[in-house]
């Protein structure tokens, strides 16, 4: 599989992290049935597609990455969604979680 390939599917899987961390919210500890199917098939979506690319690309990076995609997305969601908490030190940190991303990527050469 292509480098580009590969760096495709872990945006992907880390969209699909985003959604099932956002899930869970929805699934009110797994009681709510349509809302339990999309966090588990988003789950195993995102695992999948992690370790497509995890055979292309550095685990370190792409677990980072993945992770990174992940959390970022949650916190800006729950915030938007949830309400959550956006205050200037919260927000410099998320900046700087985009930042960690994008190094990873840039630094990450071509396995």
């Amino acid at each position: 599989m292509p480098n580009t390939v590969a760096w495709i599917l872990l945006s992907i899987a880390g969209l699909l992290e985003v959604g099932w961390s956002i899930g869970l919210k929805y699934t009110e500890g797994f009681t709510k049935l349509n809302a339990s199917i999309f966090t588990l098939v988003a789950l195993a979506g995102s695992m999948f597609l992690l370790a497509r690319a995890a055979t292309v690309l550095p685990i370190g990076t792409a677990y980072g990455v993945w992770v990174g995609i992940g959390a970022l997305g949650a916190a800006i969601l729950g915030i938007i969604l949830f309400k959550e908490a956006a205050t200037p030190a919260r927000l410099f940190f998320l900046g700087l979680l985009l930042v960690s991303i994008i190094g990873l990527k840039v630094t990450s050469g071509s396995h």
